[in-house]
């Protein structure tokens, strides 16, 4: 079993900053692909960024240009760096963690998930 817990989120003003973490513990050494999905209220959750084991990244156009996604294996974290932040980011965001080196950015596809962290981004 895997553990992720994720903090950092709060309440930000548009344009603003936001740094995201996520913490994983237990049986990470079959982690793979790790992401940060969102989820507005009477939404589904989409995707906002991946990251590959090996460091390779993917992100949601939405996001594109604005979130950096990153990794730090040794100390088992991972990070999402959100700049130029809009009203739309708000949401509740969830850090996720997949077995399979396949990268997908499919959510049902993620064997464990975080509790996520509430991000809300005022106008």
């Amino acid at each position: 079993q895997v553990q992720l817990v994720e903090s950092g989120g709060g309440l930000v003003q548009a344009g603003g900053s936001l740094r995201l973490s996520c913490a994983a513990s237990g049986s990470i050494f079959s982690i793979n692909t790790m992401g940060w999905f969102r989820q507005a209220p009477g939404k589904q959750r989409e995707l906002g960024a991946i990251i590959s084991s090996g460091g390779n990244t993917n992100y949601a156009t939405s996001v594109k240009g604005r979130f950096t996604i990153s990794r730090d294996n040794a100390e088992n974290t991972m990070y999402l760096q959100m700049n130029r932040m809009k009203p739309e980011d708000t949401a509740r965001y969830y850090c996720a963690a997949r077995i399979s080196p396949v990268t997908t950015r499919v959510p049902v596809t993620y064997n464990y998930w975080g509790q996520g962290t509430q991000v809300t981004v005022s106008s």
